[in-house]
């Protein structure tokens, strides 16, 4: 996969992360609320941010893409993470548009400003036909962020680490209706 950082919105730039980024991961991990929907009960929140982080350096590692840190432009905090990622879905490689923000920043349209930021980034520079968000059906806002993404249900019950999951998807041609011009 070709992958690059200081992928820039009109609020937001990326970087891809390194590992001293767990430390400042932690105010996700520590969120109740916000990593309701992680499935990775059992594990600390430090031990949480580790996973992300780590996962997330192996992935680079191995030319599959990853989650990147999303700095807001103006304060140079960190919002939260998105990115463009292979993934194993119904037994199928895909690649995945995923999200994860700090919820003080949620409801302002930080993630569906990053999601189409990689949105975008991976039709212009993958050969992929599809991209995907893969969600847990409970969760409503990730839900509406892929929606405001331009993807649509494409599956209920769909295979994914042992659980089953809602599949979004957009194809380029669909991705292409969107541009107006």
């Amino acid at each position: 996969m070709k992958y690059r950082d200081n992928l820039q919105s009109a609020r937001l730039v990326t970087r891809f992360l390194t590992a001293a980024d767990a430390e400042l991961w932690m105010e996700y991990c520590e969120d109740p609320v916000a990593t309701e929907f992680t499935r990775m009960e059992g594990k600390t929140p430090r031990e949480l941010a580790h996973v992300f982080i780590d996962f997330t350096l192996k992935r680079y590692e191995d030319g599959r893409g990853g989650l990147q840190m999303l700095i807001h432009k103006k304060s140079g905090e960190m919002v939260g993470m998105c990115g463009l990622f292979t993934q194993e879905v119904n037994g199928k490689t895909m690649v995945e548009i995923g999200y994860h923000l700090l919820r003080r920043y949620w409801g302002m349209g930080y993630a569906t400003e990053a999601a189409q930021l990689f949105r975008d980034y991976g039709f212009e520079n993958e050969p992929d036909d599809t991209l995907v968000s893969i969600i847990d059906p409970k969760n409503e806002r990730s839900k509406q962020v892929a929606m405001r993404n331009g993807m649509q249900l494409i599956a209920t019950g769909a295979q994914f680490r042992g659980g089953e999951y809602d599949l979004f998807g957009i194809t380029r041609a669909e991705w292409l209706a969107l541009s107006p011009g």
